[in-house]
């Protein structure tokens, strides 16, 4: 950052945001493997948001490959930088004073608590959602485990690349035995509980 670049500070503070919409602002990362239903939940959990008159909004992991990130790959160091951009767009919008809901793999717990140190004290709030590879491989939704599996996609999370398990998220969901239905309920029962919503 140049020495001439200055944070300008604004006369509305998030606090303020948060009173008018009628509810904290937070961020509920999802991080699972690919397949695990990250995207599924977080969309099924908007809609209850939304229905509940939260203001919120979705940062999917291909959408954002679309744009602001599509000029990353899958290497390592992209994986890494992808991250870090995800995180300071959802400080954003937690200081617009939403709920974002972010789908990412995000397979490195160093990036993952990168992000969390960017939060204030229970605005970060990691959903690890759980799925055995196995199940993830039969659903593989986007063909991309067989792809991975023959060659033709490297550096794929799961098979030839590493995925870090969150050691103390705040939600455990596994898909694996739970129905859409209690793994929603389950994270906006946390928010009640945490009086976020």
């Amino acid at each position: 950052m140049g020495k001439n670049v200055v944070w300008h500070p604004t006369s509305i503070s998030k606090e303020d945001r948060q009173r008018l919409n009628h509810h904290k602002s937070a961020v509920l990362w999802f991080t699972g493997l690919s397949g695990s239903g990250k995207s599924t939940i977080a969309n099924k959990v908007e809609e209850c948001l939304f229905n509940l008159g939260k203001r919120s909004y979705i940062l999917d992991g291909d959408n954002i490959r679309h744009g602001i990130n599509s000029d990353l790959g899958f290497s390592d160091r992209d994986r890494v930088e992808n991250i870090r951009r995800i995180g300071e767009i959802s400080r954003l919008f937690v200081d617009s004073g939403q709920i974002v809901l972010t789908a990412f793999i995000s397979p490195f717990r160093d990036d993952r608590e990168m992000v969390r140190e960017l939060f204030s004290e229970g605005e970060f709030i990691e959903i690890y959602v759980k799925c055995p590879i196995e199940v993830c491989e039969i659903r593989d939704p986007k063909g991309l485990y067989k792809k991975a599996r023959a060659g033709e996609i490297c550096n794929f999370t799961g098979i030839d690349s590493v995925y870090e398990v969150p050691l103390n998220p705040e939600i455990i969901i596994n898909t694996n035995e739970l129905s859409m239905v209690e793994a929603v309920d389950r994270i906006v029962d946390y928010l009640k509980e945490k009086k976020i919503i």
